[in-house]
């Protein structure tokens, strides 16, 4: 049994609706009505992304970084004001890369 990853989530509230984007990958976003809803898209959309991220970007889908790390990365700092900061469970086939 392999150990479920996870990606960290910022989660904004805008006037009806959350929308929720991934530090460790860009480019990646969803949004739903309710919290709930965008917990449950922000893991599909991860993991739609995963599948073919190598051919559409030529690169090994990026690595979650801990929580450590992101926090002294200034653009996360920024990016994370007034945001839900949420861990993402990724149960998807491919490999992150190292």
């Amino acid at each position: 049994m392999s150990a479920v990853t996870y990606y960290i989530a910022l989660i904004h509230e805008t006037d009806a609706s959350y929308g929720v984007s991934f530090p460790d990958v860009p480019g990646v976003i969803t949004g739903a009505g309710t919290i709930d809803e965008a917990m449950r898209k922000a893991s599909e959309v991860l993991e739609f992304a995963a599948e073919n991220w190598l051919e559409d970007t030529g690169q090994e889908f990026p690595r979650p970084r801990t929580i450590d790390e992101l926090r002294s990365d200034p653009q996360f700092q920024e990016d994370s004001i007034d945001a839900v900061i949420a861990a993402v469970p990724f149960r998807a086939e491919v490999e992150a890369a190292e």
